[in-house]
């Protein structure tokens, strides 16, 4: 059995780690936070390190506890982004209660980041830069595509008739190509998606994935 000082001395240890590893996370979070800001103020994708830390209030030091280069928190801004947008889609789909109705919740969704202004000028930057960040991150890119393809490919892969998985995914890559270049083009222009646009993009997206929209 440990002696008493020893096992408050452990106990002072633990909570100081654990006071510790918050601080980290909150500081962490500032970084992202104020490199979000700066993008949707600037529209740029390439705020300086210097302008990230002044908006952040944190040193170098700081930034390099955390990260190795700017070029890696960009990679965790893209894997933020993907999850904020996954779990939004997500949440949207699980309130829809057929197929086709969750296939319109996808797709509403997404062109949802054009018609709220906050979305709008925080998703504008990465869409508009698509290709770049394509060619500078192609793996994590791929990811961020795979996974919503996968959502929109299970609510199409439920709807009648059935079909073969293969094709399901090729139906689903199809609609989100449909369904982002029409986000791009609202964000770059600075317009919002018309209800009745909206519309015509889900009936379409139906329609080309042979999907009945009995059920919407």
């Amino acid at each position: 059995m440990p002696r008493l000082t020893e096992t408050l001395a452990r106990r002072a240890v633990e909570r100081s780690v654990a006071e510790r590893q918050s601080e980290y996370v909150e500081e962490m979070q500032r970084i992202v936070e104020a490199t979000y800001e700066l993008i949707e103020r600037t529209g740029s994708l390439d705020p300086t390190l210097r302008d990230i830390l002044a908006h952040a209030g944190l040193s170098t030091q700081g930034f390099y506890r955390y990260f190795r280069s700017k070029d890696e928190l960009m990679l965790v801004l893209l894997d933020d982004g993907r999850r904020r947008l996954v779990d939004y889609l997500n949440h949207r789909m699980e309130a829809a209660s057929t197929p086709p109705a969750k296939v319109r919740a996808w797709i509403e969704g997404v062109l949802a980041q054009a018609s709220h202004p906050d979305a709008a000028a925080r998703t504008r930057p990465f869409v508009a830069n698509e290709d770049r960040l394509a060619e500078m991150f192609p793996e994590e890119q791929q990811v961020s595509v795979d996974l919503l393809v996968s959502l929109l490919a299970d609510a199409l892969g439920a709807a009648d008739p059935p079909r073969r998985k293969s094709d399901v995914r090729r139906d689903a890559e199809s609609v989100y190509r449909l369904v982002f270049a029409t986000l791009r083009s609202h964000l770059i222009q600075g317009t919002r998606p018309s209800a009745s646009t909206i519309d015509h993009v889900v009936r379409f997206g139906l329609r080309g994935a042979g999907v009945d929209e009995e059920g919407t």
